[in-house]
């Protein structure tokens, strides 16, 4: 598991967006945002590359960086240890927290509404039709 820190995600987030980069590149990217000099973004490459997060490989005047590890998976367990850390695992806990909150906005809770409508047809399609109960491990 890579565990990345704030400035890695938005150094991986360029990366992802469009690969290979240099350090220059990066610098020139994040210089005005962000402040970081050159150095300051090899720090963060190394630190990344021990972690497996980057590789790089030899170009014609300076090494070309690339994720190592996709979008995807990255998100996945970040979302899936933040969810431990904070709620017990529990999703129904995190989404309950948001609606009593007010933090969801009516467009996301369709939006996730969608969302949990096709996980629930491909769980059927899964078990032959058969909907999973909450208490045999459903999604709420």
């Amino acid at each position: 598991m890579v565990r990345l820190s704030e400035a890695e995600w938005k150094v991986m987030g360029a990366l992802w967006e469009e690969a290979p980069q240099t350090i220059m590149q990066m610098t020139r990217r994040f210089q005005e945002t962000t402040g970081w000099t050159k150095h300051t973004i090899m720090t963060f490459l190394k630190r990344m590359e021990d972690k497996g997060a980057v590789f790089y490989e030899p170009g014609e005047r300076a090494k070309l960086y690339y994720p190592q590890i996709e979008r995807q998976e990255a998100v996945l367990q970040e979302t899936e240890e933040f969810l431990e850390r904070v709620f017990d695992g529990r999703m129904g806990l995190m989404l309950n927290t948001m609606v009593q909150h007010r933090a969801l906005s009516g467009e996301e809770i369709s939006e996730l509404h969608e969302i949990l409508m096709r996980a629930e047809e491909g769980r059927r399609d899964v078990e032959g039709g058969q909907a999973v109960s909450e208490k045999e491990g459903g999604w709420i």
